[in-house]
């Protein structure tokens, strides 16, 4: 189309491109093992095994703080954050909403990581966002 750029995404542009798709290979094992119909805890307990199996490094449910100079003004907790890298954040449901997008993107600033992942457990499957965090630190 005239007056639109063609931008190629390689590889080598990604941010962690071997452990982010490692880990979503490991969500759609998953997916495929458990099919749809749990809970979203259980699909993180699924998850959880197959990091383990695999001997990837992780945390669970780690808490996060949003502070406006001393004060504590919100907090979380992020699903995963894998190998101090990469923040997975897992939900169940049709689609991706506007928050769970938000959420995880607030989660990236508070915790000043560069990538997330959104994974989605959905009747039709999975579908994922890698969501990136312009705004750090590093």
């Amino acid at each position: 189309m005239k007056g639109q750029r063609s931008y190629k995404v390689k590889k080598e542009d990604l941010l962690y491109p071997e452990l982010s798709f490692k880990i979503v290979g490991l969500l759609f094992e998953v997916c495929n093992k458990l099919e749809y119909g749990y809970l979203e805890k259980h699909y993180c307990d699924g998850m959880a095994a197959l990091l383990k199996q695999e001997g990837i490094p992780f945390q669970r449910e780690v808490k996060m703080e949003i502070k406006l100079g001393d004060e504590v003004i919100a907090s979380g907790r992020a699903d995963f954050i894998i190998d101090r890298k990469i923040v997975l954040e897992m939900k169940k449901g049709r689609q991706f909403k506007k928050n769970n997008i938000g959420q995880l993107h607030s989660y990236l600033k508070a915790l000043n990581m560069e990538l997330g992942i959104l994974a989605n457990f959905t009747p039709d499957g999975l579908i994922f966002k890698r969501i990136v965090n312009t705004n750090t630190n590093s």
